[in-house]
């Protein structure tokens, strides 16, 4: 029987509806078993876990949000697959049900076993390796591919600081045993990327070339190895901008604007152009100065504060000096919170600018609590004694300067900081946060001279100033010179009294021997002293003590005539009792690097008891003048005077030497002074040295005063009565030397090389051409 066409499709749409539906009944049969999650609630009974390795079973029971005995669900089962997954420790976790055991199963992660590193010449691995860490990366972590993209990340970043644009890293996942893998980054570092352009558009006040001299960013130069100014950074663009802005803004360019600042990194990733584009504005003038506001009736006291001169070009930095003058003298009567304005009214049609300076003093307030933080080696005591604000007294801002400069004066500290905080509910009260930085308190010192005769002899020097964090010191000196030879310990409290008074005890024993040879004569002396120092303004310390020492003189080949004459008339050992009477003033702007103030220091010594009785003085006078930013013209002055007691001759071997380091450089240390028939050096009972220097930041690496070099100027004369300071003498006439030398604050202490040639000297004269010192100027 044949059906109609009609039937037909009608028996085909009956057949594709049972298909559909029997598919879709047999997935839900087949799936429905699968499904974990859809149970209904019971006890569980065991829990089972499959597939750890180096995972401790406790770390997976403790995550679980139920244990045996609990009442199991889905909510809870979901909540154990997420608490497993967020441990970080597993790449795939899943709960099975068997009656009422739950079996976890999880796969773990790998272990990175070893991170290594290849190509890479910039960077440490260890600084690479901490780099990694911090981003999630470490030996033996759990290996995760996001934190290895992170890590590829951060190692192109670490380079980019470097400027080595061009940087590549490529990194190989090595699976070793025990689920570990070993990750090696490879890095194709590539030239660092240098700054080959630098342009400023829209400058017509001053020329290209003036203001990119401001700027620590350049092209680079012979010494861009060590400064890395032509390498560019972001930081030090932002400071180049600031200084190029406070260049115009203390120049009358009131109006003055940075409009726009592009880096450009050439294709090859190596050449980098940097475009300034500014809009320097009209040049004002100041045309007066005004106060208003509360001035606490002392108008005319703060207006000599005022730094801003009528008719000169208006100077920000002036206007800022101003300001912070008002507001500091405003804290010196108690007034913390006070606030100056300083307002330009601009007058654009005649160029002009009158200065507003609106003031509210605020309240008047006192210093609750002093809060100390960073001293964490330092004794609190030791910071404390140094304060002049106290707490409970009114607020006193010259006071609380003085404090914060006495106690950076200390150096135990690299920076020490004030803030100022309110008292909450107390708007009369404030506490003082003193945050200090610590720094190492030992300074190594070292000396050097090299001659054809004598060759290399050293100086030692180590020194503690802040032993234990009680803010005493501790210090040795050792100098194995073929001359001399010296041991020196000395120790000092610096608050011997709780007012200020130091007490400084030394010990000391010294040989002098004018060759190697043991058949040379030899002087001996052994000592020691007790000095106080009482401080009597912020800047003058007086200094008194006591001290006793004997003095041997070893005869032997080459005695001077003078020391057989000495020992003759009073023997060949003396003893004395010399008392020590000194003053000191320093008023420099930096004791290591000094470009401006003076440093005094005078001290005597008489002798009043023993074999010797003698007077013996020094007077050093230092002073600095800046020339420039950049040049500083240093002046010393050194002076030796001494003299016989009684009826005594003055002890020859008190005499002063000349020559060397801290005194004519160039000149072998202590070669200058009188000489006996034989040609030996006996000194003098006067001394005269002057140095000058001039002082320039070394090329290519601006402003910074750490490394300078210098040009020298050294003159000094040994002598006395009976030897003669006269130009006809040549035994103790003046010589004089000149040279060049480079000057480096280095971590142990400033670092002082001179090279030098003799200006005037004299047959016999033992030179030295090369000298270095660590740990003093001069």
């Amino acid at each position: 029987m044949t059906l109609p066409a009609c039937s037909t499709d009608n028996i085909n749409m009956q057949i594709n509806r049972f298909g559909l539906r029997a598919w879709l009944s047999l997935v839900l049969l087949l799936g429905l078993p699968k499904l974990g999650w859809a149970v209904d609630p019971f006890t569980v009974r065991d829990i089972r876990l499959e597939g750890l390795q180096r995972v401790e079973p406790g770390t997976v029971f403790v995550s679980l949000p139920f244990q045996v005995g609990d009442l199991y669900s889905d909510d809870k089962g979901s909540a154990a697959i997420r608490a497993l997954f967020s441990l970080g420790l597993f790449k795939d976790v899943r709960i099975e049900v068997s009656a009422d055991v739950l079996v976890v199963i999880v796969e773990e992660r790998p272990t990175v076993a070893e991170l290594e590193f290849v190509g890479t010449k910039e960077f440490d691995k260890e600084v690479l390796k901490k780099a990694l860490r911090d981003v999630g990366l470490a030996e033996g972590r759990p290996f995760d591919k996001a934190q290895l993209d992170r890590a590829e990340q951060e190692l192109k970043r670490q380079y980019i600081n470097r400027s080595l644009y061009a940087a590549d890293v490529v990194t190989t996942v090595t699976p070793i045993e025990r689920n570990r893998v070993n990750l090696t980054f490879t890095v194709i570092e590539g030239d660092t990327a240098k700054i080959t352009d630098i342009r400023i558009i829209g400058s017509r006040a001053f020329s290209q070339a003036s203001l990119l001299d401001l700027l620590d960013l350049n092209t680079g130069g012979w010494m861009s190895w060590y400064t890395k100014s032509n390498r560019y950074s972001r930081t030090k663009l932002n400071a180049d901008l600031e200084t190029l802005r406070s260049y115009y803004l203390t120049r009358g360019y009131l109006e003055f604007k940075l409009e726009s600042t592009q880096v450009s990194i050439l294709p090859n990733k190596t050449d980098i152009a940097i475009t300034i584009n500014v809009s320097e504005g009209a040049r004002f003038e100041v045309s007066s100065v005004r106060l208003e506001g509360n001035f606490l009736g002392r108008d005319d006291e703060f207006k000599s504060l005022v730094s801003i001169r009528p008719g000169q070009a208006y100077n920000a930095d002036e206007v800022a000096k101003t300001n912070k003058a008002f507001i500091d003298y405003f804290g010196n009567f108690g007034f913390a919170f006070a606030r100056v304005e300083a307002r330009p009214e601009v007058d654009r049609i005649n160029n002009r600018v009158a200065v507003v300076l609106q003031a509210d003093p605020s309240r008047r307030a006192y210093v609750r609590k002093i809060n100390l933080a960073g001293n964490n080696r330092s004794r609190d005591i030791v910071v404390r004694r140094e304060l002049r604000q106290f707490e409970a007294s009114w607020y006193d801002g010259y006071k609380i300067k003085l404090s914060r400069d006495r106690v950076d004066r200390l150096g135990y500290f690299g920076d020490v900081s004030v803030e100022t905080s309110e008292v909450p509910g107390s708007p009369d009260q404030v506490d003082l946060n003193l945050n200090l930085v610590e720094k190492p308190t030992g300074s190594l010192s070292l000396g050097a001279g090299f001659s054809s005769g004598d060759g290399l002899g050293l100086q030692f020097g180590l020194k503690q100033d802040n032993a234990f964090g009680s803010g005493n010191s501790l210090g040795v000196q050792l100098n194995t010179s073929k001359i001399n030879r010296v041991l020196d310990f000395s120790t000092t409290d610096p608050y011997f009294t709780s007012d200020g008074v130091s007490r400084t005890i030394s010990a000391y024993h010294k040989t002098f021997s004018p060759y190697q040879d043991q058949s040379y004569y030899q002087l001996v002396t052994s000592g020691g002293s007790i000095r106080f120092g009482v401080p009597f303004t912020e800047s003058d310390t007086v200094y008194f003590g006591a001290g006793i020492e004997n003095t041997i003189i070893v005869p032997g080949t080459s005695l001077p005539t003078a020391y057989l004459d000495y020992a003759k008339q009073f023997g060949y050992e003396s003893s004395a009792l010399p008392l020590t009477l000194g003053w000191s003033r320093d008023r420099r702007d930096s004791s290591l690097a000094p470009t401006a103030g003076r440093y005094q220091r005078l001290s005597a010594d008489l002798s009043v008891a023993g074999d010797a009785r003698y007077f013996r003085s020094t007077l050093q006078h230092q002073e600095y003048f800046p020339l420039s930013k950049q040049l500083t013209l240093a002046l010393n002055a050194d002076l030796g005077f001494g003299a016989a007691v009684g009826e005594r001759s003055f002890p020859v071997f008190k005499n002063f030497y000349g020559g060397g380091l801290g005194s004519v450089r160039g000149f072998e240390q202590g070669s200058l002074g009188p000489k006996d028939i034989s040609g030996t050096v006996v000194g003098g009972t006067q001394k005269l040295n002057v140095n000058a220097e001039l002082l320039a930041p070394f090329p290519g690496v601006g402003n910074d005063k750490t490394l300078r070099m210098y040009g020298f100027l050294d003159a000094g004369s040994v002598g006395g009565p009976g030897y003669g300071l006269s130009v006809n003498d040549n035994a103790s006439d003046l010589r004089s030397s000149a040279g060049v030398g480079l000057s480096w604050i280095s971590p142990v202490g400033p670092l002082r090389l001179a090279f030098a040639w003799p200006v005037k000297k004299f047959e016999g004269d033992k030179m030295q051409s090369v000298q270095f010192q660590i740990g003093s100027s001069f």
